[in-house]
């Protein structure tokens, strides 16, 4: 039987964005406010429409351009890049009122990031820490830094990059994404703290990190950034993989 693209009904392709970074000792994720329908005036991930001659990482990298301001660099370059990965799609079909409309997210981490620009149909961008956006919504604006419940299905696909977020960076060296080419151990340690949310053992961890092969590599320097003596930095090494992991804490 000929096959008839008429048979089957059209869908757009989006691509939404959860980006995250430390900032002041906390994971926190970029949200925009929407400066049109739907949701208008509601907080909601970077993203938006592919283009139809348009490769889906090249949306997701002009989205974040043209919403935020922000660019994810090549690592290729020399220069330190944001970490990029497709996280997952997400195609309910009452997912978005206006037609049926396919998303594929994607996972982008790095070190503190500046503060973004607003762009393209954002009315505002903001940076908000991870555990006051999963806090559960009641369809009000809040008091304080609590923004409006997310947008879409924002909030599911937020939760589930920030669960890929923290159990990757059990068993492969992800966390380095969000310290600077150069770092110490304790600004690695803050890293996990951040993500996992939980307080860890300076001198433990400090063994288990320095201990794992290919986790992390001396570069000769020290800095006395974080204040007292000067601290040995490192860099990331080559292993993609950690054995033996860093299992996460239960909490």
């Amino acid at each position: 039987m000929p096959y008839d693209p008429s048979a089957f009904p059209p869908f757009a392709v989006t691509v939404d964005l959860v980006v995250l970074t430390v900032r002041r000792h906390a994971l926190c994720a970029l949200v925009v406010r929407r400066g049109e329908s739907p949701y208008q005036g509601r907080w909601a991930l970077p993203g938006g429409f592919v283009r139809v001659d348009e490769d889906l990482e090249d949306a997701a990298a002009r989205e974040l351009a043209e919403e935020t301001g922000l660019r994810v660099q090549d690592p290729g370059s020399g220069s330190v890049g944001a970490h990029l990965e497709q996280l997952a799609t997400y195609g309910d079909p009452r997912r978005d009122p206006r037609m049926r409309v396919v998303s594929v997210a994607y996972l982008v981490l790095a070190p503190d990031l500046p503060s973004p620009t607003a762009g393209g149909d954002a009315h505002s961008v903001r940076w908000a820490q991870v555990d006051t956006l999963l806090e559960p919504g009641d369809g009000t604006e809040g008091g304080g830094d609590r923004p409006v419940p997310l947008a879409f299905d924002h909030d599911r696909i937020l939760a589930d990059g920030v669960e890929r977020a923290r159990s990757k960076i059990e068993y492969s060296s992800l966390a380095t994404a969000f310290c600077p080419p150069e770092f110490t151990v304790g600004e690695l340690r803050r890293v996990y703290e951040a993500v996992w949310g939980v307080a860890l053992d300076p001198r433990n961890f400090h063994r288990k990190v320095t201990g794992t092969p290919g986790f992390l590599v001396p570069t000769g320097g020290t800095t006395t950034r974080q204040g007292g003596r000067p601290a040995q930095l490192f860099r990331a090494g080559g292993a993609t993989l950690l054995n033996p992991p860093m299992l996460r804490p239960e909490i």
